[in-house]
């Protein structure tokens, strides 16, 4: 007799925690008797020199393990007890591998024994996966009860024993060593990370809070420091939004930038508006060290959608020489930002505010430009957008749930209610409207050189990730802040900035609501609730400008003290 889909769930959550050596298990307990289980609280569980290991910094790890002061042996194992501690805690992983990272991470140091150099530009890093990724001999469910122990679904394909995607060979070959894949919602597309596998992931600073989705689980894992960087990706903030919320820094590049190929997807096919992989991490020094580090595999050659372009360092220097130019300080010249307060269509809450404030003076107490940002109305833009996700009428999603009768989440049920799918000449009017809309928003970009005192369009816009710090459970009603990124194809940096205190923080006393979805927003906003949760804000450049918005996201980051 086939087994039940719960049955099938509990057999995949009890093989997950199975995994997890028994002298690392630990209790957790109830969210409300400890609501922030990062810092001292996961400490608490680990040794000394594995606390010194697991909060160090990708890029500081790798100078260790390429000059052979650390072995990758003795990091991936700090970093595999550290995430395993993390599970526990908040539910982010779906699939844990720590003996065949261990043995990777063995062969890596026979390598540097013998040879006296490191494999590749990220030896003996560990990098933590969504579980959007194919690693041999692990599987990939994506969420879905029904995908356990298939290849996306299928059987017989003997696939899930071998198959890597592209992104997985080359961060092999650089002597990066892959030990966990980390929680999504299922379909991919929720700002709250919830399956009916392993539930749902908290985030680890404040547990009355969701820690992001949809790759929530890389969000609550790097916010815990259980992986120094990690790879999500991104279709309408699924990168961002998780980076903010745990306080890290997160980029969504433009599409085409980075390797896709042979990933599993939803809706695959859909190329209104692509899904983009990009990293998360505590810095932008890491991040810019996978990301060199892959563009210098010259991914291209592999995945047909790559653009050939090698890492721009005169993007970066542009920048430094801008805000400080080493040969003569005379010479310093100011950027400007635009600042976008409100889309109009739902107001950000009070900490939110704040943290855009905080940079905005940040910003201008070092001598740099800030204007008002007031484009073109995103209205349109995100209605227009928003049908790419709906094209199929939920075909493929409600084919994926049908395949074990498992039901939908709260947070997507919405794809149970579709029962349209798109004409191709529909699609094309879509295609020719945003089309339209890309021009009209560049075309405002453009317009801001007449508004700046530098002779330039607008370097940057400080932009609110989300209307709120985090999400309540069910409460994620508004992702306009995040889309209209993509739905332009820019370039945007997460930087973390405060945190929300409550003594600051306070609501709105007698706030008149914009219409029922701000309403619902304002009113999910609890100072007593959200205290101590992450503020982040992004930073969104031009289509294609990844390496110039990270420099201006580390020079942002510093000036804010982050």
């Amino acid at each position: 007799m086939a087994k039940s889909w719960q049955e099938l769930a509990a057999s995949k959550r009890d093989a997950i925690i199975a995994a997890i050596p028994k002298e690392w298990r630990i209790e957790n307990p109830p969210n409300d008797m400890q609501v922030d289980v990062t810092g001292k609280y996961i400490q608490q569980y680990l040794s000394e020199r594995e606390v010194e290991i697991t909060e160090t910094t990708a890029d500081d790890i790798v100078k260790h393990t390429m000059a052979g002061n650390w072995t990758a042996e003795e990091v991936t194992k700090a970093f595999c007890h550290r995430a395993a501690l993390a599970h526990q805690l908040v539910n982010c992983l779906h699939e844990i591998f720590f003996d065949a990272a261990i043995a990777d991470a063995k062969a890596l140091d026979e390598y540097y024994a013998k040879n006296k150099k490191p494999i590749g530009l990220l030896h003996g890093l560990p990098v933590s996966l969504k579980d959007q990724f194919h690693v041999k001999g692990v599987e990939t469910t994506m969420g879905y009860v029904g995908w356990v122990g298939t290849f996306e679904g299928k059987t017989g394909t003997g696939k899930e024993k071998k198959f890597e995607s592209e992104m997985v060979r080359e961060l092999r070959d650089l002597g990066a060593v892959l030990y966990c894949k980390t929680a999504v919602p299922h379909t991919l597309m929720s700002g709250e990370t919830v399956n009916n596998i392993i539930g749902y992931t908290w985030n680890p600073k404040n547990r009355n809070l969701t820690c992001g989705g949809s790759s929530g689980g890389e969000g609550a894992l790097i916010g815990l420091r259980g992986s120094p960087v990690g790879f999500g990706t991104d279709i309408g903030g699924s990168i961002r939004i998780p980076a903010a919320y745990n306080g890290l820094y997160g980029i969504r590049p433009s599409t085409g930038r980075m390797p896709y190929e042979g990933m599993a997807n939803s809706m695959d096919g859909q190329n209104t508006i692509l899904s983009v992989v990009g990293p998360l991490a505590t810095t932008v020094p890491s991040l810019r060290l996978v990301m060199k580090a892959l563009l210098a595999q010259k991914p291209w050659l592999h995945d047909p959608l790559v653009h050939e372009l090698p890492w721009r360092y005169e993007q970066e220097k542009e920048i430094l020489e801008l805000i400080d130019p080493v040969s003569d300080a005379s010479k310093a010249r100011k950027l400007s930002f635009g600042v976008f307060r409100t889309d109009g269509i739902v107001n950000p809450v009070p900490p939110v505010r704040r943290a855009i404030g905080i940079v905005v003076k940040a910003l201008t107490d070092l001598g740099h430009e800030v204007i008002e940002w007031q484009p073109p109305s995103h209205t349109g833009l995100l209605d227009e957008g928003a049908k790419s996700w709906i094209f199929d009428g939920g075909v493929d999603v409600k084919s994926a749930f049908a395949l074990s009768g498992e039901p939908l989440a709260d947070q997507v049920k919405f794809y149970a209610k579709l029962d349209k799918e798109f004409s191709a000449s529909e699609i094309a009017a879509t295609n020719v409207k945003l089309r339209e809309l890309k021009k009209e928003y560049m075309e405002y970009w453009n317009s801001t050189a007449g508004k700046t005192s530098t002779g330039r369009p607008v370097d940057a816009v400080i932009a609110p990730l989300a209307p709120f710090p985090a999400a309540r459970p069910k409460m994620y009603l508004y992702y306009g802040y995040s889309t209209w990124v993509n739905f332009l194809d820019y370039t945007s940096v997460v930087v973390p900035v405060t945190n929300v205190d409550k003594m600051i923080d306070g609501v709105d006393d007698g706030y008149q609501p914009v219409d029922e979805i701000d309403k619902g927003v304002y009113e999910s906003y609890d100072p007593a609730i959200y205290d101590g949760a992450h503020v982040g804000v992004q930073l969104v450049g031009r289509r294609l400008q990844e390496e110039k918005m990270l420099a201006i996201a580390e020079y942002v980051g510093k000036a804010v003290g982050k």
